[in-house]
């Protein structure tokens, strides 16, 4: 034994890859590094790679995959783990650390910010608890304010396809309505346009408490505290039936400007409690979620419910994505994030249960370009980044002071929340790959 601890510290040999482009790649040869190294360890070593081959790289942080899934324990204890051989070269993938590089200014709200969304990379749009829609071409830059709904907006959606030159939305209300919007994101102004919705969609007899559009844009759904998910027309016109009737009022200049008034095409029935979430990812199926503890997917030809998950607690929020566009994320009145893949038999149970919250999860969200990645905001006042391939999350945004009701991807590398501490909050500079 040496009495002086100048035991010789224990090595593996490893080789770094990655689908990274130059310059970010390091030589392929294998080399020996420490055994107890963590993540952090290797991310200095392959950022002292990188400088050796390049004098001018500047260190950022990475992540590390092995076998499929991220190093999260030092190497030696993740190698046993997942009982690989220490006796062969490794193979470690390293990719780009997803955290937030920038936290930009908060946008102030009147109220709570409890609808978000972000899919067009030209503007945000937020609803509030002061019935207002308001459209953010970036942090602290109101563009148009929407006016019209008498109570709370709780969920809102862009609704035109990509590339429209007008843009349409919908915002869904306290009020028992919902409304449809256009305007011109291209407007140069000095100050936010108020804008009134050209169609307002009666029908629920109760809070409407989500909205989802169809990637055509001609329709979106609805789902209430009535327990019913309603399905409208998107059209200006009343060619196709559903207008019941056009309501005219006076503004200051004394001209009358008329607003087109539509009910319900069609009403989808078997919730038992309020349908807080609902999302229209393929063309003839909605997927809903409620606070009966279920998650149902609903044929829009037929109006029947094809499949029922159910997961004992009442659930808040849905997304679908991932692989194949087909796991369903969901989370409710407990801490946890759970993903479910209906593709496989016995559904009921998650694959994945992620559980670092510590309050109700309020919203998730699957990042459109990877198979991977996700979000979940939560009534702890914490945004959480996942990646599938490790059980912690990847980043903790906790821009909030309070509750966070709301959260979305926005131009694919930043994310954006609101919450009843009446903030929008953008945190960019995320690489997702």
């Amino acid at each position: 034994m040496d009495m002086d601890g100048d035991v010789e510290e224990r090595r593996v040999q490893a080789r770094f890859i990655t689908k990274l482009k130059p310059p970010c790649k390091v030589p392929h040869t294998s080399i020996a590094i420490p055994a107890n190294v963590t993540r952090f360890g290797l991310s200095t070593i392959v950022n002292s790679l990188l400088k050796a081959g390049n004098d001018e790289w500047e260190s950022q942080p990475f992540d590390f995959v092995i076998d499929g899934e991220l190093v999260r324990l030092p190497l030696e204890q993740f190698v046993l783990a997942k009982g690989i051989s220490a006796e062969k070269v490794l193979e470690i993938e390293y990719i780009r650390a997803v955290a937030p590089q920038k936290e930009d200014e908060p946008s102030l709200h009147d109220d709570w910010v409890s609808a978000v969304d972000g899919s067009c990379p030209r503007f945000i749009f937020t609803g509030c608890y002061d019935s207002f829609g308001r459209v953010w071409k970036a942090a602290g830059e109101c563009t148009h304010i929407l006016e019209g709904h008498r109570d709370a907006i709780t969920s809102v959606t862009i609704v035109s396809p990509e590339g429209a030159d007008s843009v349409t939305v919908a915002t869904a209300s306290k009020d028992q309505s919902l409304r449809l919007w256009k305007f011109d994101t291209e407007e140069h102004l000095d100050q936010p346009a108020k804008i009134r919705a050209y169609k307002v969609l009666r029908g629920h007899n109760a809070s409407v408490q989500s909205v989802a559009a169809h990637a055509s844009g001609n329709m979106i759904c609805s789902g209430s505290w009535d327990c019913t998910i309603n399905l409208w027309r998107t059209n200006l016109s009343d060619t196709e039936g559903d207008l019941v009737s056009i309501k005219k009022r006076k503004v200051k200049n004394n001209v009358e400007e008329s607003q087109m008034e539509g009910e319900a095409l069609s009403t989808l029935v078997g919730h038992t409690q309020c349908v807080s979430a609902v999302h229209w990812p393929e063309h003839s199926t909605i997927y809903s979620a409620s606070w009966d503890h279920s998650v149902r997917r609903w044929d829009v030809e037929t109006g029947k419910d094809l499949s029922n998950i159910f997961c004992g607690k009442a659930l808040n929020c849905l997304h679908v994505g991932g692989e194949g566009s087909a796991l369903i994320a969901a989370g409710g009145s407990d801490p946890i994030l759970r993903i479910w893949d209906p593709r496989k038999p016995g559904t009921s149970a998650p694959i994945y249960q992620f559980s670092s919250h510590n309050s109700w999860i309020s919203a998730c969200k699957w990042h459109a370009k990877s198979l991977f990645h996700l979000l979940s905001a939560s009534y702890d006042g914490k945004v959480m980044l996942w990646d599938l391939r490790t059980a912690w999350p990847l980043a903790i945004i906790d821009s909030h002071e309070d509750k966070v009701l709301c959260a979305d991807w926005w131009k694919g590398d930043s994310v954006i929340s609101g919450g009843v501490d009446s903030k929008l909050c953008i945190s960019s500079g995320i690489s997702v790959q």
